[in-house]
């Protein structure tokens, strides 16, 4: 089964089409344009360029959060829009476990950042082992402190993936926590993470329709997180 997948959860943007574990097409691009400016033309561009018609693809998945607001809602309403015309499932995928995949090869503690502002980041866990992933914690908006705590006393190599990879790494370091940055080639996350990612959730049945895809977005929007401080409700109904 071909799985057309879309990666714009932080400031790169990406899109892949894998199928049965292998890359068929990729494309990447992080020069700080608006991915609903840039994201289906390389869309378009990537399809077209890699002879794949739309017709040929069983299976749309977007990196669904946690990450940038805007950039999630972006993603996951063009995969809804691509799911819907062709009539195809989705999987609204993690996206730290999507960025995981990146270093599923290095026998070692993943630790997935994304940069939350305040000092968080958003944040998963996981152990790599043979080309498999396990995860130790579920997805979450943590303070750099608290990891320290979990962390300190975990004694196996710990690799930093992400577009928060060099934040954590720094407070991680100067708080006396050994661990190193994923190279930069497998820094960021991708497209094909998401689509490798979505081959496994597919074999377990976890896949919705198009109308069911929605962000997962951890926590308020800033915007919403004012309107409670003033005592309002969060809309206007």
């Amino acid at each position: 089964m071909k799985i057309l997948a879309l990666e714009t959860s932080a400031k790169s943007v990406s899109a892949a089409v894998t199928e049965d574990g292998a890359v068929l097409a990729y494309t990447y691009q992080n020069t700080g344009l608006t991915h609903s400016r840039t994201l289906m033309p390389l869309v378009d561009a990537m399809l077209k360029n890699s002879g794949i018609a739309l017709q040929e693809l069983g299976l749309i998945a977007v990196a669904a959060g946690p990450g940038s607001f805007t950039g999630l809602r972006i993603g996951v309403s063009a995969a809804k829009g691509l799911a819907w015309t062709l009539e195809l499932p989705c999987c609204g995928v993690s996206t730290p476990e999507a960025m995981a995949q990146n270093l599923r090869y290095t026998d070692a503690t993943v630790v997935c950042a994304m940069d939350a502002r305040r000092e968080q980041i958003y944040n998963a866990v996981f152990f790599a082992r043979r080309g498999a992933l396990e995860r130790r914690t579920p997805d979450r908006a943590i303070a750099l402190s608290q990891l320290v705590t979990e962390l300190q006393n975990d004694k196996s190599e710990k690799i930093i993936v992400g577009d928060g990879a060099k934040l954590c790494y720094t407070f991680l370091s100067e708080a006396g926590i050994a661990c190193r940055m994923a190279p930069p080639e497998l820094v960021m996350q991708n497209a094909v993470g998401v689509a490798l990612t979505a081959e496994q959730m597919a074999v377990r049945g976890e896949t919705v329709g198009s109308r069911d895809l929605k962000p997962n977005y951890l926590r308020l929007s800033q915007a919403e997180r004012e309107r409670l401080a003033k005592g309002l409700p969060l809309t206007n109904d």
